[in-house]
């Protein structure tokens, strides 16, 4: 995949293009999980300051774990259309 050889912020700037797709769709996550977690927080605390900070906690760690589940579903789809692929070959 990357060669030890190649300087980190190259691989990081490799790996930034390689997922564009994927960073994109996590971001757009992101925000649409932090307003609904506001909105939700709020009608049942009332608190706005309460409401903020579960809306920020909360969907900051499940953008990350959105982030290598999609990356696993990638891994996953590859693997089961190389073995069709594999298959016709034998």
């Amino acid at each position: 995949m990357y060669s030890k050889k190649e300087p980190t912020m190259s691989r990081f700037r490799r790996s930034l293009h390689d997922n564009r797709q994927t960073l994109k769709k996590t971001g757009s996550y992101y925000l649409i999980h932090i307003t609904v977690a506001a909105l939700v927080a709020y009608a049942v605390t009332g608190n706005l300051i309460a409401s903020l900070t579960l809306s920020l906690l909360e969907p900051t760690v499940q953008a990350f774990a959105f982030f290598f589940h999609e990356k696993a579903w990638q891994r996953w789809n590859a693997r089961t259309a190389a073995v069709p692929a594999e298959a016709q070959a034998a």
